[in-house]
């Protein structure tokens, strides 16, 4: 299989650092964790209806859109069915506010601007989109914070699942994706971020994040090199 994960990503701290050992993904011991790909992000209104800024924006997003239905979620699908396969945990994290006027948020998720979202739990917009839809047996922690781990009990169900590498998958590469991973590193687990399993808003900010989180918070490969790793 290609080793290109290995040198690739690499940011200015780590030029010239030794290659870093195949990872050991022992069956039971791997999660995979499918971080806010929700109805919310993924709507879009009909651009026939929009003018001015609104249809500028429409356009400005298409990008991402695009690399969601083409990449981004078939790639996540891809690894949830593999996962599933093998008998080794699928878990969802998802942005729900647990009150209707969601005042239960995090300040980085009331202040104003893009992450000013009130996604109630149980309304369709905080779903996750029916693409990747959660089994009744697996777990799906709501988080009112960018961090997976931060306010929530998934620190603590990974490890009493016996979980020591988690495989991260989802949006935004730059955000919810970022906090999840470093707080996961930070809580000593391993940590895979599979490089065509996410998106940011653009690509730029996706690849800029990846080599800032490479080597120090996780190791980024693709999922074709993730797939030669897993047991099962």
């Amino acid at each position: 299989m290609t080793q290109g994960w290995k040198t690739a990503w690499r940011s200015f701290y780590y030029e010239g650092a030794p290659e870093a050992p195949d990872p050991v993904l022992l069956p039971g011991c791997v999660a995979l964790l499918v971080i806010d790909v929700q109805n919310t992000y993924l709507d879009r209104p009909d651009p026939a209806t929009l003018q001015g800024e609104a249809l500028a924006r429409w356009h400005r997003w298409t990008p991402f859109h695009e690399r969601m239905r083409g990449t981004v979620i078939p790639t996540i699908a891809r690894l949830i069915e593999r996962f599933r396969a093998g008998g080794s945990p699928v878990v969802f994290a998802r942005i729900a506010a647990l009150l209707p006027d969601g005042r239960d948020r995090s300040l980085s998720q009331r202040k104003p601007g893009w992450n000013d979202l009130l996604l109630p739990k149980d309304e369709w917009a905080s779903q996750v989109v029916p693409e990747l839809a959660p089994r009744a047996d697996e777990v799906q922690v709501t988080k009112t914070t960018d961090s997976a781990l931060t306010g929530t009990n998934l620190r603590l169900v990974l490890q009493n699942m016996g979980v020591t590498h988690v495989v991260a998958t989802g949006i935004f590469t730059d955000q919810c994706v970022s906090s999840t991973v470093r707080s996961l590193a930070d809580e000593s687990f391993d940590v895979i971020l599979v490089e065509d399993a996410c998106a940011a808003g653009s690509q730029e900010l996706h690849e800029q994040e990846l080599r800032i989180l490479n080597r120090i918070y996780c190791e980024v490969m693709s999922a074709e090199e993730l797939l030669g790793f897993l047991p099962g």
